[in-house]
């Protein structure tokens, strides 16, 4: 069987047409499996629309998509999307009723840190903080290179301020809002808090977009989910695989559980407490080749966080970025390596025994040692057969980094990072051809 890929020319693409069919060629009959990985990041999963809205008007057909946090809101979309004709679509609108709930603190009044409740909440709340951080930032204005630098920063500060004071009414809630008092039993006791963010909102959100019907064993034929958590109290990975088991909301709420944007752990099961998938690999690569490890496969890695830029950082604030980007950043060239050797020791295996039953009398041969090793070589390529025969990155750029950039939901953003997507996604597509001329 070949692969499923088709890419359709556009005139302005410069592609040659008549080349595309190279992309279908696949090695020793062996079927090979089109595969997106979606990593976390909050906010910037609106790149990864934009990547997937790209390969959709392409008519590149994934057998696989994979994510982790955002990345798993976002595959969960794609691959349950009630609009059976353009889920592209359904996930884009999806990002632009996140931008819509978007509080723009220039428009909004909001109390004072003097007001009782805030007083009651302050080591929590981040309001005090705010007013702190804007007459930091206006006594570092005379520093700054030129006046846009500092409109950019104030704009990126108050993003973030909008999403830590306000949260998003679609996706995640502050605990300590007034109208929580009467229903959460610890809602004066904050010392007691082991979350500060409610994103159970997101569940509800999501009924407008997920037919759950189709994450389910034969639920979607066509393509496979993959979404990753960790156990809390054993540190171990967790994968929810729509190919064998139902994946509802509670499974969508725990890949992207994230402790440090403080939301709350979730119990997927009897005993088992769920965090973010991110805490252990941001890029679920790995969890792919263990859940498929016969067909091989062609990857498309979405990078929420760059592993290379240009420059090294010029300031505390930039150090701090660049640290979480390389934590948060793709970390599996190991498992790519690792998967091309075991492919050539099963090739090698392979050719051994091949001379083995050619030149060696059956006679003078063990049969049962012979019925060993077929047992153990169907094993091992049944385990570990799968080889990556190409992975293209797709990867954001950061002009302006800081360290609020996954938590901002305003509409120009969300709109920028969804067209960029679009972007680098046309250009992964073109390398992909180029390859495989």
């Amino acid at each position: 069987m070949v692969t499923k890929i088709n890419i359709k020319t556009y005139k302005d693409n410069n592609v040659n047409k008549d080349k595309l069919s190279s992309l279908a060629i696949a090695e020793n009959n062996k079927r090979i499996e089109n595969v997106l990985i979606l990593q976390g990041g909050g906010s910037l999963g609106a790149f990864g629309c934009g990547v997937y809205k790209e390969l959709t008007k392409n008519k590149i057909d994934l057998d696989i998509i994979a994510g982790t946090s955002i990345g798993g809101i976002n595959a969960a979309i794609m691959v349950g999307s009630k609009d059976e004709k353009h889920p592209e679509q359904l996930l884009e609108q999806f990002w632009l009723e996140l931008a819509d709930s978007y509080i723009d603190l220039d428009k909004t009044t909001f109390p004072h840190p003097s007001d009782s409740i805030f007083q009651l909440l302050e080591q929590f709340m981040p309001f005090r903080r705010y007013y702190d951080d804007l007459k930091l930032l206006s006594q570092q204005k005379i520093y700054l290179t030129n006046a846009n630098e500092y409109e950019r920063r104030v704009k990126q500060l108050k993003a973030f301020y909008s999403s830590a004071i306000f949260g998003n009414d679609k996706m995640f809630r502050p605990r300590w809002m007034h109208n929580n008092a009467l229903a959460d039993p610890e809602y004066f006791t904050p010392i007691k808090w082991t979350y500060m963010y409610d994103h159970s909102p997101l569940a509800k959100t999501l009924e407008k977009y997920i037919d759950f019907d189709k994450l389910r064993p034969k639920g979607n034929p066509n393509t496979r989910l993959i979404l990753t958590a960790v156990n809390i109290l054993t540190a171990e990975s967790l994968t929810f695989d729509s190919y064998k088991q139902q994946i509802t909301p509670k499974h969508i709420l725990a890949t992207s559980a994230y402790p440090l944007y403080n939301f709350p752990w979730i119990e997927v099961q009897d005993g088992i407490f769920a965090w973010d998938g991110g805490l252990l690999s941001n890029t679920p690569l790995r969890e792919v080749l263990d859940v498929s490890p016969i067909n091989d496969k062609k990857i498309f890695l979405v990078e929420n966080y760059p592993k290379k830029v240009d420059a090294l950082p010029k300031n505390l604030p930039e150090v701090h970025h660049r640290a979480r980007d390389i934590i948060f950043s793709d970390k599996t060239e190991h498992n790519i390596t690792l998967s091309k050797i075991i492919t050539q020791y099963l090739r090698y295996i392979d050719e051994l025994y091949q001379i083995i039953e050619e030149h060696i009398e059956p006679a003078k041969i063990d049969k049962q040692q012979l019925k060993r090793i077929r047992l153990k070589y169907k094993r091992y390529k049944q385990e570990h057969g799968a080889e990556i025969k190409e992975i293209f990155y797709i990867t954001r750029k950061e002009p302006f980094p800081h360290m609020y950039e996954n938590a901002d939901f305003s509409p120009e953003t969300i709109r920028n990072e969804i067209k960029e997507g679009e972007m680098k996604a046309l250009q992964a597509i073109k390398d992909a051809i180029k390859i495989n001329l």
